[in-house]
């Protein structure tokens, strides 16, 4: 006779069978879906021994093309808002430039908003608490006015492939952003929204992947930004650098600007042995650096105008070889908003990179786009996003325009030039900042990104071409004095209002009245 109470033994048995296979084939199935579906990306990551990142699978919700300063820190900042983020990045290993090495305080305060303030520690970086201004063997100090801030604001100065991958490594240490290196070809587009990117990986190996929202910080040397802007770059000028060693500034811990012939030279610290010196070459041409030119160039033409404590150490420098040159890149930023893709950084916008402005600016933006996309939990309405990013490039206008307008105009100010005039608003340039307190104040504010105001900007510019004139009508003005005074404000003029223009002065001065400016997102 059979043993009924064997029955419910059994049956649990037989049921445990079936849930066990059932389990088993809806994993191969969820494993074979998600090696089909094109969106499915990978993205964690563990900094390995050869310098790249490892992953897992998971799906993306956004690509990053490019890991400098703007791709490491908008990788870090959207992974730490819950983004699925894949970063591709031509070459991971650490970059040796020799700009991109001065962060403003205004910068410095937008490190700090997005978390990543530690990226400038245990690199050797240097405080930076303002400027000298050196001319004609006078000089006068610009300090940065800190008073309202915390005792640790200040700028930064290093080297700038230890900055970035500090924050590399930082954006890594996130599970849900991976870094992987690759160099992306272009941009897949269907129906005229971006879905994603076409790259060779490390290995050569051509690979395609795909996430709601790409966004392209590919660098000055960008070959993507034609497919989502208008680029209209101007090459005003190109930078000579050098790297002096077992010498003093004459003021430490500031940047020292010299307001040399045709055009200026800048000095600032890197480490705490190194101080950087970038000879500004107007112009796309210089000197050749094989044949010795440019050796000749810099002994003859720059040395001499070089301040005496760091002339031993300049020609050092000059003879050890070490010459780089970098050309000096403008743009506008033009963009035609594009479903499903943005430009960030040098990629989209740039200025000469004599105020140092460029990482204020691209930090600056990334705080703008964190919170617009903050709301939106769900990325894949490609012309919903593409509406509402559309005020990005709005809300950005007046911090952005306001730095890349100082230094377009204060490039032009600060170069020597054969017009009379030019050169009074250049010297009265040195002497409105000489007189200290709010005429220095106003203008370091500016150019430190701690006040980036356009209507701020325009009246100290006009107040300087002002006091120009004044200097010169004073005590006895006659009709030559009259006429250089009247050159000298159209050649204000005519410095700022074409790249007030090119920035766009509606965006600039008044972007509340621009639609976009009201575009907020809701919750998706």
């Amino acid at each position: 006779m059979v043993d009924l109470t064997l029955w419910p033994s059994v049956l649990a048995a037989f049921l445990g069978v079936l849930l066990f296979f059932y389990g088993l084939s809806r994993k191969n199935k969820a494993s074979s879906s998600s090696e089909e579906e094109p969106g499915a990306a990978t993205t964690t990551a563990t900094v390995t021994d050869d310098g790249d990142f490892g992953s897992r699978n998971v799906r993306d919700d956004v690509i990053i093309v490019g890991a400098g300063v703007a791709g490491a820190a908008l990788a870090h900042t959207l992974g730490k808002e819950g983004r699925q983020v894949r970063v591709i990045e031509r070459d991971l290993t650490e970059p040796d430039r020799i700009v991109g090495e001065l962060l403003q305080p205004g910068g410095y305060l937008k490190l700090i908003e997005l978390g990543l303030e530690d990226c400038v520690e245990n690199i050797d970086a240097q405080r930076v608490f303002g400027y000298a201004l050196l001319k004609d063997g006078k000089a006068t100090r610009l300090s940065y006015p800190l008073e309202k801030f915390h005792s640790d604001v200040s700028g930064r100065s290093f080297h700038n492939g230890r900055f970035i991958q500090r924050m590399r490594e930082k954006a890594a240490s996130l599970p849900n952003v991976r870094l992987e290196q690759g160099t992306v070809v272009s941009l897949l587009e269907e129906n005229g929204t971006i879905k994603g990117v076409e790259y060779k990986s490390k290995s050569g190996e051509e690979l395609k992947a795909y996430a709601p929202l790409t966004i392209v910080c590919d660098g000055c040397f960008s070959n993507l930004r034609r497919a989502l802007c208008i680029p209209k770059v101007d090459v005003p000028s190109c930078f000579v650098g050098l790297v002096l060693e077992n010498c003093q500034l004459p003021y430490a811990n500031h940047g020292h600007v010299i307001l040399a012939d045709p055009s200026p030279i800048l000095f600032y610290p890197i480490s705490s042995t190194e101080i950087r010196c970038l000879v500004d070459v107007p112009g796309q041409k210089v000197p050749s650096i094989l044949n010795g030119e440019m050796a000749k160039y810099l002994k003859t033409v720059v040395a001499p105008q070089v301040p005496p404590e760091l002339h031993n150490a300049f020609i050092s420098a000059i003879e050890k070889g070490n010459i780089r040159t970098m050309p000096n890149r403008s743009m506008p930023a033009a963009p035609h908003p594009t479903p499903g893709a943005l430009l960030m950084g040098d990629a989209f916008n740039m200025r000469h990179p004599l105020t140092g402005g460029g990482m204020t600016v691209a930090l600056s933006d990334i705080v703008v786009l964190r919170n617009l996309l903050r709301p939106l939990h769900d990325l894949n309405d490609a012309s919903a996003l593409c509406k509402y990013l559309e005020s990005f490039y709005t809300l950005r206008k007046p911090v952005a325009s306001t730095i890349n307008t100082l230094a377009g105009a204060l490039y032009k100010v600060f170069s020597a030039s054969p017009d009379q005039a030019r050169n009074e608003m250049r010297q009265a340039c040195f002497d409105y900042l000489s007189l200290g307190g709010v005429f220095s104040d106003g203008p370091v504010s500016l150019l430190s990104g701690l006040n980036p105001r356009p209507l701020s900007l325009v009246c100290h510019f006009f107040a300087v071409a002002i006091y120009g004139v004044g200097r010169l009508l004073l005590p006895f003005p006659s009709p030559k004095r009259m006429w250089i005074g009247a050159r000298l404000i159209s050649s204000a003029s005519g410095i700022i209002y074409p790249i007030i223009k090119a920035e766009g002065v509606r965006q600039m001065f008044f972007p509340a009245t621009v639609p976009a400016y009201y575009r907020a997102p809701r919750a998706m």
